[in-house]
Order: structure tokens, then sequence, then C-alpha cells
């Protein structure tokens, strides 16, 4: 169960898209004067050393955030992305890479509250530390939860500003993870169901993947399909023979702030453009809004 660690991964393409994505519906919370919570059911460690022995083993962010790191054309919704990455590196040089709590504390104001849930030990240790070294205000404002985000989520809604942005990014080492971030999604829902959730998916040749964003339309709000959401994919390169390996990523969103599909139809092609590997390279943006 807990063998998977996020920082092989560190700010590869996948968390491209997802934290951009992350970062658009966060920015659209917080222009309201109201509070909001942010609540996040695998946080993970909350940022990562890029020169560490996991990362650097695999250099995947040389793959993502590295392409984006130096170029001076990036779309403004990326840019404020970038921005983010960059406060986390106040040398200049990319080092480290913000996971989505670190993202979602340099957003939130001082009302908003950031609800993380995270079940490996090592990982949760961690984010502990890095969110103790904040200080006391930040303490205040956080709540760590050592325990099933799965589960956990259900509990606390809905919340007590009655808004809210839940991010579900399991690392579906177990494919019982397709139906539970599926099933997570619904009992929110039928709990909290203005609420805002984003899943993030892996694109793997697996059956289990390509049903699950088909199984999120088919959620339901008080016994009816839900009429808001929007389903973004980047393709970066082609499947691998024998079937192994993330060959791309998705992020399906619920209740969506109004403008995300239009800024997704500009950013996509740049992505495809600046992070695609090989002919193989695509984007799927699909949507409904009531």
């Amino acid at each position: 169960m807990f063998s998977y660690r996020h920082a092989f991964h560190a700010g590869n393409h996948a968390d491209v898209l997802k934290h951009f994505i992350a970062v658009e519906c966060i920015d659209y919370m917080r222009q309201k004067d109201s509070a909001f919570w942010y609540i996040d059911t695998h946080a993970g460690a909350g940022g990562y050393a890029l020169d560490s022995k996991w990362a650097d083993k695999t250099g995947e962010y040389e793959t993502g955030i590295g392409r984006l790191w130096s170029r001076d054309d990036l779309p403004p919704p990326l840019a404020d992305y970038v921005t983010l990455v960059r406060e986390f590196n106040p040398d200049g040089k990319l080092r480290y890479y913000p996971g989505s709590p670190y993202f979602a504390l340099q957003l939130l104001g001082d009302r908003d509250r950031l609800r993380l849930f995270e079940m490996h030990p090592t990982e949760q240790e961690v984010l502990r530390e890095n969110f103790e070294a904040q200080g006391r205000e930040v303490a205040r404002r956080t709540m760590i939860f050592g325990a099933d985000g799965f589960a956990g989520l259900k509990t606390i809604l809905p919340p007590a500003s009655r808004r809210a942005f839940t991010l579900i990014d399991p690392s579906y080492e177990d494919k019982r993870d397709y139906t539970r971030a599926t099933q997570t999604v619904q009992e929110g829902l039928d709990r909290f169901p203005t609420g805002m959730y984003a899943v993030w998916y892996p694109l793997v040749q697996r059956r289990e993947a390509a049903q699950l964003p088909e199984r999120m339309k088919r959620l339901t709000i008080n016994g009816q399909p839900i009429k808001n959401w929007v389903n973004a994919s980047l393709t970066v390169c082609n499947p691998v023979p024998g079937g192994m390996g993330l060959h791309g990523s998705g992020m399906f969103i619920v209740n969506p702030p109004y403008m995300l599909q239009d800024t997704l139809k500009t950013t996509l092609p740049y992505l495809v453009k600046t992070l695609g590997q090989d002919k193989g390279a695509q984007f799927l943006l699909e949507g409904k809004q009531s």
C-alpha cells in the first residue's frame, strides 16, 4: 500500500496539468469575499526537492515544469502557475517543486482554511514538518489528517463556510482507486452539492482509467445528472508497446469555474506543443454547463 512516493514524479507533465487547473479553480474561489476551504484527499509531502534521490532518479520534471521554466511565451494562466513555482525557488533555479497543498497555501487568504489528508506515514510526517515550519498563523488555518482521504472527506462535509474546492488525486496503484474516486465525489455531492470537486486521473492502458471520466459524467445531484462539469486530458506521447507507463493524464471537475473551459481552449494546445514528446501528443476538452 505504501510503496508509492510522489517525489519520483514531482513536476512531470501530469503535475503541470493537475496543478495548473487546480490553481485556476482556487483562484476562482478566492474572487469572492466569503471564506472557503481547500481540501486535499491525498496531500503528499507538500513539496519536493528535484535533486533528491527520488526525483533525480527519474528526472521526470524535465518533461514537465522544466520545459516551461525558461519560456517567455507562456499564456497568462500558465504564467501565473509558473510564477507560483518560482516563488518556491527564490534563488531563480529550479530546485524545488510545490505539491498541491503549497500551491493552495500561496493563494488562500487569512480566512480560508486547509484540510489535508495523507495516509502514507513518511509523507504525512514530512507534510506536518513542512507546515509547522510555516508558523502559527498557517498552523491555525490548517488541519492535517493521518487518514484515508477517500473515507475522510465525507466526515468534514459540508464545510462551515459552505464553500470548498476539493482535489482528489490518488496514486491509482490500487485499481480500486478508480471506483473509490468516483464514489467519493458522489458522497461529497450528496452532502455538499455546491462544492467544487476535481479528480485527477492517469492515462494508462487500463480499462478502469478509460472508464473513470465516463462514470464521472453519470454522477448526480439530488437525483439528477450533474449539469456542470469539465473533462480535460493531455496526452504527451503514444502508449509504449506492452502497455506500461503514463502517456498522459486528465482532470475531471464538477461545478467548475464558468470560464475554465474557455481558458483550457487556449492553454491545452500550448501544452501539447510544449510538453508533447511525439506525434501522439494531443488534448481532449469537453464539458457541460447549465
